[in-house]
């Protein structure tokens, strides 16, 4: 299943989550134009790696991605879940919220593999946090997935809870599916979604503004 957008419009421009995007994309560009060699080193340089633990590396791994569809998916994902969130608390709240999220799932990434040498990169934790929110804030809100199964392509529109709990659900199943096994390769980070979407779901409470869930808050002129 492919998400392609929700129901519910924002109120407010969703600047910060458009600044996001605009970053995220701005160093994959600057990824794409290196030879094997540069991008290697600019990996190594701005991912985290555990085995040499570095908050600095936390948050410059966040706008770091390891391909197209890699950050495909990453962006779309911001763009559909994180405007709304955005929208229900404030531009400044939901910075820092992002970053708590991405931070946290990249730490408790980290902690599954300590002596990993492997470089963690993308915004998939922070993103994590963001739909963990979504979930929590818009319970009832739906979302219009892209369905493939043989050769039947459709667009269906189903409930965000289902939608968000079964993309926990199998982040959950593919991290307890990784242990024990080498990650000396890479693969996904699904302790950090995990992590994220908790945090998010958790924290959300706290940095969301009450007054912005009223249905008459737009129409008063409140921002």
């Amino acid at each position: 299943m492919i998400p392609l957008r929700d129901v519910i419009p924002s109120r407010t421009t969703p600047w910060v989550t458009m600044a996001l995007i605009a970053v995220n994309l701005l160093a994959f560009v600057r990824e794409v134009t290196l030879p094997a060699e540069g991008l290697e080193a600019f990996i190594a340089t701005f991912g985290l790696i555990p085995a040499d633990f570095s908050w600095v590396a936390v948050l410059t791994s966040m706008f770091v991605h390891a391909g197209w569809l890699h950050i495909g998916s990453n962006m779309i994902c911001l763009w559909i879940f994180g405007d709304n969130v955005e929208d229900r608390m404030g531009h400044g709240r939901y910075l820092v919220f992002y970053l708590l999220a991405g931070a946290s799932a990249a730490w408790l990434e980290a902690q599954s593999n300590l002596a990993s040498i492997v470089p963690l990169v993308g915004a998939s934790g922070a993103i994590a946090g963001v739909m963990g929110a979504y979930l929590f804030m818009f319970p009832h809100s739906r979302i219009h997935v892209l369905i493939f199964f043989l050769f039947f392509i459709d667009v269906v529109e189903i409930p965000a809870v289902i939608f968000l709990g079964l993309w926990f659900v199998m982040q959950i199943l593919g991290g307890v599916g990784q242990v024990g096994q080498d990650s000396s390769g890479g693969g996904i980070a699904f302790w950090a979604h995990v992590g994220g979407f908790v945090v998010g779901a958790v924290t959300s409470f706290l940095f969301r503004r009450p007054e912005r869930a009223q249905a008459d808050w737009w129409s008063e002129g409140r921002r």
